[in-house]
């Protein structure tokens, strides 16, 4: 069956925010960390979509809220979780919109994750290779053409 070839320089900008009903999920310590069919993706020029899960399809137990912030020029500002258990801590894994802008209210307490900090991530069975860079939270699979924006020496692009 042929990949449906997306580019990244063919996503819009400003970024929009659509229903994703493929199959999504994050393993943390050999444990299932989300596990969804019901996200959204995040879609902007020159980036590997986000995707958002909905916090009921999250093991929430093991997210802790911190103080870290940001802001993004399209939802708003976006506010940190750290994954936690007994032993282990994994700081700014995944972020979240309390007040997303109106265009990405669908995404309100919904939470994205960083693949960089998951022990794997997958859309659809497929292990994603994350976006470089600390700041973007990008998932890359197969069917994604860039060059994409997180590197060293992208920041301007």
């Amino acid at each position: 069956m042929p990949l449906n070839t997306e580019s990244v320089w063919d996503y819009p900008r400003p970024a929009i925010c659509e229903p994703f009903t493929g199959h999504l999920k994050i393993i943390v310590n050999k444990q299932i960390l989300a596990d969804t069919r019901r996200a959204y993706r995040s879609l902007e020029t020159s980036h590997p979509p986000c995707y958002y899960f909905p916090p009921e399809d999250v093991h929430s137990h093991f997210l802790k809220p911190n103080s870290h912030s940001s802001l993004c020029e399209w939802k708003g500002q976006a506010h940190y979780v750290d994954w936690q258990d007994h032993q282990n801590r994994i700081v700014d894994i995944g972020w979240f919109y309390k007040n997303p802008s109106r265009r990405f209210h669908d995404i309100a307490g919904y939470i994205s994750f960083y693949a960089s900090k998951a022990e794997a991530c997958f859309v659809n069975g497929e292990q994603v290779s994350a976006q470089e860079g600390d700041f973007y939270g990008g998932w890359i699979t197969r069917n994604l053409k860039g060059p994409f924006k997180g590197g060293t020496g992208t920041l301007g692009w």
